[in-house]
């Protein structure tokens, strides 16, 4: 069951995750705690080794923390099983990767149809639903394309209409621009951008500084603990990033 209005869509209380490498314990995650509200554009950051993939695995149910409590859209996490944590997965996440992950010889269209498959509640016309989708992100005229003959933007855009198809709450975006050109990253982010105007929570997971400006709040870890958790506009870390990367 969802959360009522007003209330978090993501809430993580001091979340730990720990992995078991024959005798030795790391410590991916300590002692984590925030809440990510609805309409909300978080960038999480870090250095490889910081938890961040850790996290991300943890916000799209693809995994259960060693301790602490996460709830997703009104579940807890830790309670559900695989079965449990798949349909989360299909009812509230849309996920975007870096290498797009698109079947090579299948159209755009059917590529984001691909989801409804899965999905426990289908819509009447599947074939409308990714067509309308294809169309949020402005490629009405490029259904019966392959990935092949898409630039890498266009593919991106695609498996963006594949995250959006199910009507999630929350678009988890792990490096979408990583496989871009700057031209490109920008042009994906303001896609985002314009997806969370709409209302749609967007949590982007990014170790680059000009990427992570497009997000209204950043949360940046190390050592698997946050560090900084502030308005991305507020951030004195942030602004020197950016700065250093435009000048080089």
């Amino acid at each position: 069951m969802s959360r009522a209005a007003g209330a978090a869509l993501i809430s993580a209380r001091h979340l730990a995750k720990t992995y078991q490498l024959g005798e030795q314990a790391v410590h991916a995650l300590r002692d984590v705690s925030f809440d990510v509200m609805p309409g909300e554009f978080l960038a999480i950051m870090g250095p490889s080794g910081s938890g961040k993939s850790t996290l991300m695995n943890l916000i799209g149910a693809l995994d259960t923390p060693s301790s602490g409590e996460l709830t997703i859209d009104g579940e807890p996490i830790s309670g559900l099983d695989a079965e449990g944590l798949a349909e989360l997965r299909n009812r509230t996440i849309g996920f975007v990767f870096q290498q797009f992950n698109l079947l090579r010889r299948t159209s755009a269209l059917e590529n984001v149809k691909l989801p409804l498959l899965y999905a426990r509640r289908r819509p009447p016309d599947m074939t409308a639903a990714a067509r309308t989708a294809l169309e949020q992100v402005g490629l009405g005229t490029r259904l019966d394309h392959q990935p092949s003959q898409l630039s890498g933007g266009q593919q991106q855009r695609v498996a963006i209409a594949r995250a959006l198809v199910n009507s999630p709450r929350l678009i988890l975006a792990d490096e979408p621009t990583g496989a871009l050109d700057t031209e490109t990253s920008a042009e994906i982010m303001a896609l985002l951008r314009r997806l969370n105007e709409g209302g749609l929570t967007v949590v982007l997971v990014t170790h680059e500084p000009d990427i992570a400006a497009h997000a209204r709040r950043l949360i940046r870890l190390r050592d698997g603990r946050i560090i900084e958790d502030v308005a991305a506009a507020d951030s004195t870390w942030l602004r020197a990033a950016t700065h250093g990367a435009a000048a080089r």
